[in-house]
């Protein structure tokens, strides 16, 4: 069986940190409500030179480095971003020109804060089907250009970077020993659009818009249904909870990552945590926990890793992989 390996990983955040604290004299908030409610306590902020495209095509390049390889190597780039450079054309294209390379191919994928675990996924399908043997997956976002700096309830949650992967064919034996993904569950309900969403785009208002979400109604939706697709991991490999080294969520909020372990009966020495320096980066926090879990030598070859993320639509998903 062919299996989508992990060769190298990468990241990359914008200059500019923005603590709780600064946060202070632009809305009605303070360092202590943050932390409870969210377990942040900084996040990064694009500056004016710096876009998707830019901070995707420097975790990119760190990805590739630590693969051992070039541009030339990679068959595809899929990008995963809400916040593109331009409506079009797609932000993983400005990456592949900026990366100087103009064979292959490169396409944007938008499942918001799920879009890295269906990046992933999409990766894997084209690898297992011999439509690529390398593929570059970023996972960008610029959340701040998107933001409402007067609503409290939501411009203390998110944060920009990039975080990237790539991925190459390998042989495997078809078990659960195998390097690679092992298994990848996909799920959406449109009928929740109103709890999370953007109040604008090209065909409705013709303006960019802003993020809206109720709180409470996604915190109320998320344990469940990341439950429904871990579980679903645990179902088509037969390992479990206590097979898992590594969980590495999207990072939106510790109370949900924290209930999700606790439910799931997977013990906090496992989960990877950056949602405290992070903040809610939407695509690029699965990616960026990565890194920041393997470049620390946590996750070492062979390792277990169960990936799951949530987010707007909803979208929900999960990636078990062997590292």
């Amino acid at each position: 069986m062919i299996r989508s390996v992990v060769r190298g990983f990468g990241a990359h955040l914008p200059e500019k940190v923005m603590r709780n604290r600064d946060l202070e004299g632009v809305v009605e908030t303070s360092d202590e409500w943050i932390i409870q409610r969210t377990g942040i306590r900084q996040r990064y902020i694009a500056g004016e030179h710096e876009t998707t495209a830019s901070l995707g095509e420097m975790a990119a390049r760190a990805a590739l480095d630590r693969a051992g390889m070039t541009p030339g190597d990679i068959d595809l780039i899929i990008c995963a971003t809400s916040t593109p450079d331009n409506t079009f054309p797609a932000t993983a294209v400005n990456i592949q020109n900026r990366l100087g390379m103009h064979h292959g191919a490169a396409f944007d994928l938008q499942a918001v804060c799920s879009g890295f675990v269906f990046a992933v996924t999409t990766a894997d399908s084209y690898i297992k089907s011999g439509l690529a043997k390398r593929v570059l997956v970023i996972g960008a976002e610029t959340f701040s250009r998107i933001l409402d700096w007067t609503d409290r309830t939501t411009c203390v949650l998110f944060g920009d970077g990039a975080g990237a992967i790539v991925l190459e064919a390998e042989e495997g034996e078809g078990t659960i020993a195998d390097r690679g993904v092992l298994s990848a569950h996909l799920r959406s309900d449109g009928a929740h659009r109103e709890k999370l969403y953007v109040d604008g785009g090209p065909s409705t208002t013709g303006t960019v818009g802003y993020l809206r979400m109720e709180g409470r109604e996604v915190f109320k939706h998320a344990v469940g249904m990341i439950t429904d697709v871990i579980e679903a991991a645990y179902d088509a490999t037969g390992l479990g909870s206590d097979d898992i080294d590594w969980f590495v969520p999207h990072q939106a909020n510790r109370r949900i990552i924290d209930a999700s372990a606790r439910k799931l009966g997977i013990a906090d020495q496992k989960v990877v945590i950056t949602v405290d320096i992070h903040g809610n980066t939407s695509a690029a926090s699965i990616p960026l926990a990565l890194n920041e879990a393997a470049a620390d030598g946590r996750i070492k070859t062979g390792d277990l890793v169960l990936l799951e993320a949530m987010g707007g639509g909803f979208t929900w998903g999960s990636v078990l992989l062997r590292w």
